[in-house]
């Protein structure tokens, strides 16, 4: 299949909504005590990918791949606190130089919360909360034409950037009370005192229809990423979202016994009273995920209710977004994607924080795309997609070649329901140059883990065990198997080396 046609001078639009830190089950197809009618319409309409991965498991590493279309490993914004370059080539960059509107709304992260000379950094204090910088400064950014950005989540201290002033537009000159001071002394649990009409999530849905009432009336076609924060921790959000499910509703996921005994050590630690992660702890700066996880049922399940009501408070916001694309006639000439930049744990394997964990509840994300005409409308593939697929597949979509330093390819006809459009994804988790270094293979059916530097390994079953309960790596009926995907993973690694430039000459 190829790409869709479009009538003269309607080139695709292009709407990428992600949200942040969202279990690829909590959608309200998947989960029915969860509310999500926009995206549930939004599957009807399209493809459900029920097997889309990030290609790391947290935000700033994932984020960057989906703009360049490369692992982390490859683009060099390899973890939390790193930076993405920004000479690196972006998928806005090139969407922009060929005549598109290219816009930004929400979160960014591609830059730490620090700054020095060699990497600078724009996303830090004190510079967040200079808003007569951010008044002035609206793009460009990584390729996008126009931002507008919000680094905090929930009361988090960071808050301030395009999101303060826009709060001080409604009015609210006092805006620093609703977030945490610099003690964090004043935190809040569950319910925000903030108004949900004051929140980031009804400004992102806002500014994203603004975004693309300006491309319409500049005649452009878009490419408009609407970085949606929530459900990402600290579990609190506005009412009436905070008390829309009751924590009596939620069954947490049980922990199996003994089953953490075959995972590598650090696992178990999680679960100890007193966790002892000095034998990993080789930096200055934390490993996500390293210390007790272990939370009382009712504390969970009032963390999962509240997880739950940000969904649907962002489900809503969604909704605003695709009536809006409905209302100035865009809905069938736009592709819409929706996913996330990784999952999360919730309970599951008796985990609640993030880290290097390879479970499917952290690296398998929700993924839907709809495009009429070419997406057969309420359609599900099995068909592998990474978030480094996106770049190649919206510069495809707009008729652009990909540059072939990019990793992903072209998902196009796999979502339309032609054949899978790559065989395995490869996730890559590092914090410290050495001791936490994960990597994982996922095939259509098996899912390899490796530790640099031991012996230890993981080998799921996906199939036959889609909860992830019996490693098999050490059983002698495997080894044959473990043998055959530790040999797919290596040619696997091979495959994906990219170069910036094509051979084009014999010397």
């Amino acid at each position: 299949m190829s790409a869709p046609t479009t009538e003269p001078g309607q080139r695709p639009n292009i709407l990428l909504i992600t949200t942040d830190q969202h279990h690829y089950q909590a959608m309200g197809t998947r989960t029915p005590v969860l509310q999500t009618p926009h995206l549930d319409a939004l599957a009807a309409g399209g493809v459900t990918v029920d097997r889309a991965y990030c290609p790391n498991p947290t935000c700033s590493p994932t984020r960057a791949s989906i703009l360049t279309g490369q692992y982390p490993s490859t683009h060099g914004c390899w973890a939390l606190g790193t930076k993405l370059d920004e000479e690196r080539t972006t998928v806005g960059q090139l969407l922009s130089r060929t005549g598109y509107s290219t816009s930004l709304i929400g979160k960014a992260h591609f830059q730490p919360l620090a700054s020095r000379p060699d990497q600078t950094s724009l996303e830090c204090p004190p510079i967040l909360r200079d808003l007569d910088f951010w008044r002035t400064f609206t793009g460009p950014f990584y390729g996008f034409d126009h931002i507008e950005l919000a680094r905090n989540h929930a009361d988090e201290r960071w808050a301030g950037q395009h999101y303060a002033i826009w709060l001080e537009e409604q009015g609210i000159a006092d805006w620093p009370a609703y977030f945490q001071n610099e003690d964090r002394s004043n935190r809040r649990t569950h319910c925000w005192d903030l108004p949900e009409d004051l929140h980031y999530t009804t400004w992102t849905a806002e500014r994203s229809i603004a975004a693309i009432d300006r491309a319409v009336d500049a005649a452009e076609p878009f490419f408009l990423w609407s970085s949606f924060q929530d459900p990402h921790p600290p579990y609190l959000v506005s009412e009436p979202w905070a008390s829309m499910y009751d924590p009596a509703d939620i069954t947490p996921p049980p922990a199996a016994a003994g089953e953490l005994s075959r995972m590598h050590p650090w696992f178990f630690e999680t679960q100890r009273d007193q966790p002892d992660f000095s034998p990993w702890a080789d930096s200055p700066y934390p490993t996500h995920g390293f210390g007790r996880q272990v939370r009382d049922e009712a504390d969970l399940r009032r963390d999962i209710a509240v997880y739950y009501g940000m969904i649907s408070f962002v489900d809503a916001a969604v909704g605003r977004i695709l009536e809006h694309l409905e209302a100035r006639g865009l809905a069938h000439n736009t592709l819409v994607v929706f996913t996330t930049d990784h999952g999360h744990f919730l309970g599951h394997h008796g985990l609640t924080v993030k880290g290097p964990f390879h479970y499917e509840d952290l690296l398998r994300i929700p993924f839907l795309a709809r495009l009429p005409g070419h997406i057969p409308a309420g359609t599900s593939t099995q068909s592998l997609t990474s978030l480094i697929d996106l770049a190649p597949t919206f510069l495809a979509l707009a008729g652009i070649d990909a540059p072939v330093a990019m990793q992903g390819v072209n998902q196009l006809d796999a979502w339309a329901g032609g054949g899978p459009a790559r065989d395995h994804v490869l996730v890559e988790d590092r914090f410290q140059p050495t001791t936490v270094h994960v990597r994982s293979y996922i095939g259509d059916r098996y899912k390899l883990t490796v530790y640099r530097g031991t012996d230890h390994v993981e080998l799921f079953d996906l199939a036959e065990d889609p909860n992830e309960l019996h490693n098999l790596a050490g059983d002698p009926e495997a080894q044959p198997l473990r043998a055959e995907l530790m040999h797919r993973f290596v040619q696997a690694d091979i495959a994906r080396e990219s170069s910036q430039y094509e051979r084009i000459a014999p010397a």
